[in-house]
């Protein structure tokens, strides 16, 4: 049994079936403490917004994840082998400039505002690659807290928490053989006071990886709140 923070990436109009079907696996502490990543610029009618708030009022929490999810163009070598090996076409910031970025997060942000649900505090950049915004940039921003691959980001203060992360998303042999390989890793580095995040996408229960994905989940016994990482009044999460 392990504490972990739990997310479900990708929430879009066209996959809330699929989200719903991934919360139906998770124990009731689990499900609630679960982090929806909601991808605002898609096509969005009342009744889905309807249930992102629905959602909201069971406990779980939203967070922003980019604005379509999608990259506008590849350019770079760095984005096109970030897109071939990591994440195809869904690095949306990769290719942004700075100034368009800083829009799409305030966009993001008013976005929940607009549809009657309570803004979020965390920010997800689609595939965790950020693009050109730098810290100031994101200390600007109206959200307060930022994920990477490597962790989490307390963003009025500066604080950074470097945190294990394992994922489930192998469609191909070669995929989900590295993505073993990976969560192993991570999971050997998690400890009780560096819990362990667990990255769901919609399709993860039938991909090559369903059978480990329903493992993990089975172990979890305390799903975090990923604010308290920075909590001053609690050494729960405080590394020495």
């Amino acid at each position: 049994m392990m504490p972990a923070l739990v997310s479900i990436h990708d929430v879009m109009p066209e996959t809330l079936e699929r989200v719903e079907r991934l919360l139906a696996l998770m124990s009731a502490p689990v499900r609630r403490g679960t982090v929806l990543l909601v991808v605002p610029g898609r096509d969005w009618q009342p009744d889905q917004v309807a249930q992102l708030a629905r959602w909201q009022g069971e406990g779980l929490e939203l967070a922003g994840h980019g604005w379509t999810h999608r990259a506008e163009r590849i350019q770079g070598w760095y984005h096109r082998c970030h897109s071939r090996w990591v994440s195809r076409h869904a690095a949306e910031h990769l290719s942004q400039p700075r100034g368009a970025l800083c829009e799409l997060l305030e966009r993001n942000y008013r976005w929940f505002i607009g549809r009657q649900l309570r803004p979020p505090s965390l920010y997800v950049p689609p595939a965790w690659a950020l693009g050109a915004l730098t810290a100031d940039d994101l200390k600007a921003s109206p959200f307060s807290y930022l994920e990477t691959t490597r962790g989490l980001w307390h963003l009025p203060s500066g604080r950074r928490r470097a945190l294990p992360l394992v994922g489930f998303e192998a469609d191909t042999s070669a995929g989900a053989v590295l993505l073993r390989t990976w969560n192993r890793v991570n999971a050997a580095w998690a400890s009780p006071k560096r819990p362990l995040r667990l990255a769901i996408h919609p399709y993860d229960d039938e991909l090559l990886l369903a059978g480990s994905l329903r493992e993990w989940l089975a172990r979890i016994s305390d799903p975090v709140d990923y604010w308290t990482l920075f909590d001053a009044t609690s050494a729960r999460f405080t590394e020495s």
